[in-house]
C-alpha cells in the first residue's frame, strides 16, 4: 500500500474516532490510536510515521524487532512507541523485555516475573497492560475478570514493570449491541480496579470493525491493523508461529 494510502486510511480512522468520541460526549484527544504494523514492513511504518502516528503494535516477538532495527537506520531520529500486543510465550520474554515499550497481553504472574527480572536496568519501566479474557473463550489468552485484580496487583509489585491498565479482545459479533456488552464489561472492571486503589489509566479495546462501540463504552486506546495497512499479510519472519 502507498504512503499517500497510509495517511488517507490514518485520516479516516481518527474521523471515526473523533466522531465516537464526540458522540460519546468525550474529547477524541482522550483515545490513543495504536497502529497495528504486525506483518507489515518498515516502509508501512515509515508511512504511518510521516502520517504523525507514534504507537504501534506488534504480535510476533522478533519480527517487530527486526523492524525496530530497520525503521530506526531509516529514521535515527524518529521516536516511537513499540507495543507488544500478541500471546507471550515463557521464551519469548526476554527479547520483549529489551526492546518492547509496552506489553499489552500479561496475563500470567509467571510472565510478569520474567518481564521484570529480564527488564534492563538502562531501560524505563516497561508498560504493562493485564489481558482479559472478557468473552470466556477458550481460544483466547487473557485472565478471567474475577482473577484480574490479584493479577494486577502482583504485577503492580514487581520492579522493571509499571502497571498501565486493561487489554481485552471480546469474541467478534455484527451486532451492534451485543457488541457492547463486553466493552462495558471492561469499562466496568476498569473502573472498579481503579476505584481500589490501582494505578490504570489505558484501557485498550476496540479493533477496526468496532471502533465506535469500544469508544462508547470508555476505550482510551485502540489497536487498529486493517484499517490503516489493509488485509494482512502471512507472517514475515519463519520459525514465529501464528499468534491470533
Amino acid at each position: 500500500m502507498s504512503t499517500a494510502a497510509i495517511a488517507h486510511n490514518l485520516q479516516r480512522v481518527r474521523q471515526r474516532i473523533a466522531v465516537a468520541a464526540q458522540a460519546a460526549g468525550r474529547d477524541p484527544a482522550t483515545v490513543t490510536l495504536l497502529a497495528v504494523s504486525k506483518t507489515f514492513g518498515a516502509e508501512a511504518v515509515l508511512a504511518a510515521a510521516a502520517a504523525g502516528q507514534r504507537d504501534f503494535g506488534e504480535n510476533y516477538a522478533q519480527e517487530g524487532i527486526v523492524k525496530m532495527a530497520q525503521v530506526r537506520e531509516a529514521a535515527p531520529a524518529l521516536a516511537l512507541r513499540w507495543h507488544f500486543i500478541g500471546p507471550i510465550q515463557s521464551n519469548k520474554t526476554r527479547p520483549i523485555a529489551e526492546h518492547y515499550d509496552a506489553v499489552q497481553s500479561v496475563d500470567r504472574l509467571k510472565i510478569a516475573q520474567r518481564l521484570a527480572e529480564q527488564r534492563p536496568a538502562h531501560l524505563p519501566p516497561l508498560d504493562v497492560l493485564v489481558q482479559i479474557n472478557v468473552s470466556g473463550e477458550a481460544s483466547k489468552s487473557g485472565v478471567p475478570p474475577a482473577e484480574a485484580e490479584a493479577l494486577a496487583r502482583a504485577v503492580a509489585a514487581l520492579p522493571g514493570l509499571r502497571l498501565r491498565g486493561l487489554m481485552a479482545i471480546p469474541a467478534p459479533t455484527d451486532d451492534d449491541q451485543l457488541a457492547r456488552q463486553p466493552f462495558a464489561q471492561m469499562r466496568a472492571l476498569f473502573d472498579r480496579l481503579r476505584a481500589a486503589g490501582l494505578p490504570l489509566d489505558i484501557l485498550s479495546m476496540g479493533m477496526s470493525g468496532d471502533i465506535e462501540a469500544a469508544v462508547a463504552e470508555g476505550a482510551t486506546m485502540l489497536r487498529v491493523g486493517t484499517a490503516i495497512f489493509g488485509a494482512r499479510r502471512a507472517p514475515p519472519v519463519p520459525g514465529e508461529e501464528h499468534q491470533p
